[in-house]
């Protein structure tokens, strides 16, 4: 299982980059995909819609089941993949590149202290 070492990790199986001073890119982890099996829809808020830590920003929908997304951070979306409308397999193919879902500005930096490290992330999925 691919698990980059430079991304930051939730329980609930998002990933997170920090681009620049105050932005993160999100997506799901590659274990995530996996779990879910081929994606087939993608969910996502609008540009411009506020997000809150740990509560649902959207969803995924398989061919096994429908499970939401849920904000790794607070803030403002400010770019959305609108790839995955017409390709949401990128999810499955490249969850760590193209398949990533959302760009958000943080409204609170102290929040990055709660995400997990890869390793952290390992061991909660080996759990």
């Amino acid at each position: 299982m691919n698990l980059p070492a430079e991304l930051r990790y939730t329980v609930e199986h998002e990933w997170v980059k920090t681009e620049g001073s105050n932005k993160v890119r999100v997506g799901i982890t590659d274990f995530a995909q996996s779990e879910l099996g081929d994606i087939v829809f993608v969910e996502l808020p609008s540009v411009g819609d506020e997000i809150t830590i740990n509560e649902p920003f959207g969803s995924v929908e398989s061919v096994k089941t429908v499970s939401e997304l849920y904000a790794p951070l607070s803030g403002t979306v400010v770019e959305v993949n609108g790839e995955l409308e017409e390709s949401p397999e990128n999810v499955n193919d490249e969850p760590y590149g193209n398949g990533w879902m959302i760009v958000v500005e943080i409204s609170d930096e102290s929040q990055l202290s709660s995400l997990l490290s890869a390793e952290q992330y390992q061991e909660s999925i080996e759990d």
